[in-house]
């Protein structure tokens, strides 16, 4: 009977509601606030200090001491760091004997570039992706690409789709369950948590699997962690896991020679302990077995693959390391991730590469593949044919988001 189904605002009932939290835990107090700012909130939420109009001098002044108080600030520390702190990362209890800082030369990298870059027995690996989201439809459109300096050598491409599907026959149950399904996601064009992860799993996935079967070359530069979150995790997917931790096996134990480099990683501490490099100098600081156990130990896995995961950390993580380089003088410090046996010569490669763009510091080769990627895979043209068959079928802004309508 009609009156026995549920309404649609009872579509949240019986969904579990967590108690009020009294714990502390994780609370920003007005002390911390005033330490890292300088003012307390309270002066900075009284809307009477603020400039009532655009006073760009005085922000460019302002801006001007307080980057230049911070300059002087890390200046003092990076010394600091080089005179105390460096010296003592291969003197450290469990450091791996790799473990040190060492300096490049210009006749190592004038070889590295003469010997495996401009012959072309580097390839880097690199993809992107995008996502349309609308209402009825998710469209995620991948692509990867290999490149070296001889030019493109291949480019790979999926698009998946993600629609909500009933599973009811009846007409208004079905609608209730894609209401209750939507009800459950973020809104339009905000980041959805299950499509993100599971998006950043193919790709990451995706990048790794061309890198060790596609790419031909000697050498082969990665973006990234080698080993990251998403397939350390499967990103929820068990099937995701036995083929990532399959490939990365493979990467690690017969593959050999590569090198990573993360462009934004999180580690702010490590990053700090790399602005004191010289530039041509690189620091190993330690195996990858200790960054990636937490995350497995802290994993939800189905049964039996956690042991899984750990078998593979255990095997395979002492054999990764990872390190700071520095390529240049102007530029900012970067992380790398390289086979225990080939580290020294995978720095000066990532070195090398780097030292091409002085003001970046980050290898050029990533870079040129990351342009492949865009200029075939960009947004400009997979938003214009998804736009295009929105029109055909006769819905050309119903589902539109509002900046997507823009002026």
């Amino acid at each position: 009977m009609a009156s026995e189904r549920p309404a649609v605002g009872e579509l949240r009932k019986g969904r579990d509601i967590l108690p009020a939290d009294d714990s502390t835990e994780g609370v920003i107090g007005d002390a911390e606030i005033k330490s890292a700012f300088g003012e307390d909130l309270a002066q900075t939420l009284n809307i009477e200090t603020w400039s009532d109009a655009i006073d760009w001098e005085g922000a460019v002044d302002r801006i001007k001491v307080e980057i230049d108080s911070a300059v002087q600030r890390e200046d003092r520390l990076k010394t600091t760091i080089r005179n105390e702190l460096l010296p003592r990362i291969s003197t450290r209890p469990n450091a791996p004997p790799e473990a040190g800082v060492y300096k490049t030369t210009p006749a190592e990298l004038e070889s590295v570039h003469i010997g495996l870059l401009f012959p072309g027995r580097v390839e880097a690996v690199d993809g992107t992706s995008i996502t349309y989201d609308s209402l009825p439809l998710d469209i995620v459109q991948l692509g990867v690409a290999i490149v070296s300096y001889g030019g493109v050598s291949a480019t790979f491409s999926q698009r998946i789709f993600r629609k909500e599907i009933a599973s009811s026959s009846d007409p208004y149950q079905a609608a209730l369950e894609i209401i209750q399904m939507r009800d459950g996601r973020q809104g339009v064009g905000q980041k959805d948590g299950l499509s993100e992860l599971g998006r950043r799993g193919v790709m990451t996935f995706a990048e790794r699997k061309v890198l060790v079967d596609k790419a031909k070359a000697e050498w082969r530069i990665g973006h990234g962690d080698p080993c990251p979150y998403e397939l350390l995790t499967g990103s929820g997917s068990m099937f995701l896991l036995d083929g990532a931790l399959e490939l990365l096996r493979r990467l690690i134990m017969e593959q050999r020679r590569f090198v990573f480099v993360p462009s934004a990683p999180n580690e702010r501490g490590l990053l700090t302990l790399g602005s004191a490099l010289r530039a041509g100098e690189y620091a190993v600081i330690d195996t990858t077995e200790r960054r990636m156990l937490p995350i497995v130990e802290k994993g939800h896995y189905a049964r039996g693959y956690k042991r899984k995961a750990e078998e593979f950390v255990r095997e395979c993580g002492p054999r990764v390391l990872f390190g700071l380089f520095r390529a240049s003088e102007a530029s900012p410090p970067y992380m790398f991730y390289a086979p225990r046996d080939e580290v020294h010569l995978a720095a000066r490669i990532a070195i090398a590469d780097s030292i091409l763009q002085p003001e970046r510091g980050f290898p050029m080769l990533l870079g040129v593949a990351d342009t492949a990627c865009t200029s075939a895979f960009g947004g400009s043209g997979f938003l214009g044919i998804v736009h295009d068959a929105y029109a055909k079928v006769g819905a050309p802004y119903r589902f539109s988001g509002e900046r997507e309508t823009r002026g």
